[in-house]
C-alpha cells in the first residue's frame, strides 16, 4: 500500500469514502446531511495536510493531519481518518496512522491528540490503543449516535 499527499485529481475518490462515512454519522461529528462539496471542503481545508492510502491503483483510505490548536498548543497535532467500505479490516487505517505518526514527527510535533473518538467506534478505540494511544478524557453523553442514542466522546493522546 503507498500513502501520499492527496492531489486535485483524488476529490472524486476521497469524496467516495468520506461523503458515505459522514452520512451514515456514527463516527464523526459532522453535519450528516452535508453534501459532497461541504464535505469535500473540510476534508481538504487549507489548515490541513490531506493524505491518501492507494492500494492496486485505487484510493481505499484517507486521512488528514492538522494542528491541534494555535499558539502554545501548536505542538500537538490532529488527525481524521475514513477507510472505504470494501477495505475496512485490511490494515488500511492502521497503516495510515503509522504513517501519520512519521508524518507528524517530521514536521516537529511534539504530540498527536484525538479530540473526539466515539465511544461506540471500538474498532478505532483499540487500533488507536494498539498504536500507543491513551484515553486522556471522556465526555460524557457528547455524541448523539443514530442508532445507540448519546454516548460518550474519547479525548486520546499519544507523545511523539
Amino acid at each position: 500500500m503507498l500513502i501520499r499527499q492527496a492531489e486535485p485529481g483524488d476529490a472524486r475518490a476521497i469524496a467516495a469514502i468520506i461523503v458515505p462515512t459522514i452520512r451514515a454519522g456514527t463516527t464523526y461529528a459532522l453535519d450528516p446531511d452535508m453534501d459532497e462539496g461541504d464535505a469535500l471542503a473540510y476534508w481538504l481545508g487549507k489548515d490541513k495536510q490531506t493524505f491518501v492510502a492507494v492500494a492496486d491503483g485505487a484510493v481505499v483510505g484517507t486521512y488528514y493531519l492538522r494542528r491541534n490548536q494555535d499558539g502554545g498548543g501548536a505542538h500537538v497535532c490532529n488527525c481524521g481518518y475514513m477507510t472505504g467500505a470494501a477495505s475496512v479490516g485490511k490494515g488500511v487505517a492502521r497503516a495510515m496512522c503509522a504513517h501519520s505518526l512519521d508524518v507528524a514527527r517530521a514536521a516537529g510535533y511534539r504530540a498527536m491528540q484525538f479530540n473526539f473518538v466515539v465511544s461506540t467506534n471500538e474498532r478505532a478505540v483499540l487500533l488507536w490503543q494498539s498504536l500507543g494511544f491513551s484515553i486522556v478524557g471522556r465526555l460524557p453523553g457528547a455524541f448523539r449516535h443514530p442508532d445507540a442514542g448519546y454516548v460518550d466522546a474519547l479525548v486520546m493522546h499519544r507523545a511523539l
